[in-house]
């Protein structure tokens, strides 16, 4: 079975932040970690002003969606289903009030559990599958524009996206994943060394190629992102060397 990924998007006061991250790191994610089928975490904190790729990405309409974006909060298991029984929101639920009161820190948060559909290794991963979450990260949530446009969605990540990260130099990995719960059906987990190797090899990657830079384009503009999509953010814990 294919690998589950949960992912956290939030924005925290200035006031407790501290006490927040504290909690994070010493209660919240060791009990996360301890649930069955749960294999490791990482929370990151999102760069402003990172240099994208596509400049005019089209964002969801939809106010109901919540905007946090500031930090992510990543859990890998086994398969989706660990974060299932019971799902997140009855989880949170449960937990003791002290806990929930940390968790209402949390302002404009959403998740999503995704299912991984395709990986591919890039130069930095060294041919090791199993590498934990990367120092650095770009992370897309998004729709395709309508049910008509899934096909070619899904030939470009196989044809041309994913083929080219694999030999992309900085890339740890990238991930494809799909939902089974949360706003956005699709995301894409790109994996760095550093942001500065993301920075420097991927945003022109596909400069000396104009026929796929054409189809990335055509592909891209139909996409209806979440808030703040596609995130730059480097990884908080656990802390990079």
């Amino acid at each position: 079975m294919n690998l589950g990924i949960w992912a956290n998007w939030y924005n925290l006061p200035e006031q407790g932040r501290d006490e927040y991250l504290a909690w994070l790191q010493e209660a919240y994610i060791p009990r996360i970690l301890a649930r069955p089928g749960v294999k490791s975490a990482a929370h990151y904190g999102s760069i402003n002003g990172a240099p994208q790729q596509r400049k005019h990405l089209r964002p969801t309409p939809d106010r109901t969606v919540p905007n946090g974006d500031r930090y992510i909060l990543l859990f890998e298991a086994e398969t989706p289903h660990a974060f299932a029984d019971p799902m997140p929101s009855r989880y949170h639920d449960a937990m003791p009030a002290a806990d929930r009161k940390m968790l209402a820190m949390r302002l404009a948060g959403r998740s999503n559990v995704f299912t991984v559909e395709a990986q591919v290794l890039g130069p930095e991963a060294h041919g090791n599958p199993n590498l934990p979450f990367s120092p650095a990260i770009q992370m897309g949530s998004f729709n395709a524009g309508s049910w008509q446009d899934e096909d070619e969605l899904g030939d470009w990540y196989a044809q041309w996206r994913l083929p080219c990260c694999a030999k992309l130099p900085g890339c740890i990995r990238v991930r494809k994943l799909v939902s089974i719960s949360g706003w956005a059906k699709h995301s894409v987990l790109y994996e760095f060394a550093s942001v500065e190797a993301r920075n420097s090899n991927y945003v022109d990657h596909e400069k000396n190629h104009p026929e796929m830079d054409q189809w990335t384009e055509q592909v891209v503009n139909k996409l209806v992102h979440a808030p703040g999509s596609p995130n730059v953010a480097t990884r908080l814990w656990p802390a990079t060397a």
